[in-house]
């Protein structure tokens, strides 16, 4: 079975994506927002594709605040962790916004907030994992 690994601040849509990706989806899901321990997963291959928050108010990295674009870099900057997709996912859409988050953090994909569609969300997630 596919892993999820959600890195959401806002425990709410942690559950709402949870339920919709293990239901629907029938994907296995964990979540935090300790930058520490989404690398360690990332690097353990535990993960399958990373659902990224844009705006982490709380997370933080070898002292440092880091939101979701930081953290993809990380991800992105690793050999060991460079070919895991990583979609973002925020609710700052404004006009330009997907293409300059896309571009500055490396990742794979872009979802805005609040989720509509969840078949279309579900597809997106798998679509980015090669199904």
């Amino acid at each position: 079975m596919k892993t999820v690994l959600i890195v959401e601040d806002d425990l709410v849509n942690a559950r709402v994506f949870s339920k919709i990706l293990t239901k629907r989806g029938g994907l296995a899901v964990k979540h935090t927002e300790d930058v520490d321990e989404v690398m360690a997963i990332a690097r353990r291959g535990e993960a399958d594709v990373v659902l990224m928050d844009v705006s982490l108010a709380h997370s933080m990295y070898q002292g440092k605040p880091m939101d979701g674009i930081k953290i993809t870099q990380l991800l992105k900057a690793d050999p060991n962790t460079a070919s895991l997709p990583v979609i973002l996912v925020t609710a700052h859409a404004m006009e330009g916004d997907r293409e300059n988050f896309l571009h500055e953090s490396g990742a794979d994909g872009y979802i805005s907030k609040p989720v509509i569609d969840h078949q279309e969300f579900v597809d997106q997630i798998k679509s980015a994992m090669g199904e």
